[in-house]
């Protein structure tokens, strides 16, 4: 007779004691799932990103001296690539005595510079007439050396010695290996050459 009530009362609860254990089972498998989520490692398997500047290599650099009316002529480390207008600005930038003149008819602020190119910008009263003329206080009267492999018709026939038709004749034989090209190439004469050969570059 007590087995059977006992049977009876099971049969009664016998929902609700399924109920309980499945929210049991649901519960404790959510904690579960929860630690292994924090303690997974990131998509693709990497845990930690690392600055990009890590991956950069160093800058190459080129010294360039800027001389005249500056505020802090000198030798400077410029990046390579750099322009006239970098080595100026490194420089402090011009002074009021500055040929103003010279500087917006000549000095082309974005023309490249090589590693050992010198920048002199000239004083007012000084006197010149073209990035390439004359001697000033010793210092050959150049904004930069002439890459003949991209000056235009212009700059090159503001080099001693080169006129219109020797300057067409180095644009259309371009491009160059090396300034001695202009020699070889019978496009300019030895005693041109001798004239204009410190004055001019390729790159």
């Amino acid at each position: 007779m007590d087995s059977i009530n006992w049977r009876e009362k099971l049969n009664q609860f016998k929902i609700p004691i399924a109920l309980s254990f499945l929210g049991l089972v649901l519960i404790t498998g959510g904690i579960f799932a929860s630690g292994l989520n924090q303690s997974a490692p990131p998509a693709g398997g990497r845990t930690k990103e690392f600055p990009k500047e890590s991956l950069i290599e160093n800058q190459k650099m080129i010294s360039v001296d800027v001389s005249g009316a500056v505020k802090t002529p000198g030798v400077y480390q410029l990046k390579d690539g750099s322009r006239i207008e970098d080595a100026v600005v490194a420089s402090g930038g011009f002074v009021e005595t500055t040929n103003t003149e010279y500087v917006s008819k000549y000095l082309n602020m974005a023309q490249k510079l090589s590693d050992g190119s010198k920048v002199y910008v000239p004083f007012t009263g000084e006197q010149v007439s073209g990035p390439q003329a004359g001697a000033v206080a010793g210092t050959t009267a150049a904004i930069s050396k002439v890459n003949i492999n991209t000056a235009t018709q212009a700059e090159l026939e503001a080099l001693p010695g080169i006129g219109p038709v020797t300057a067409s004749k180095i644009i259309s034989d371009r491009p160059y290996q090396a300034i001695e090209d202009l020699f070889n190439k019978k496009i300019a004469g030895k005693a041109v050459f001798e004239k204009i050969k410190d004055q001019i570059v390729v790159y």
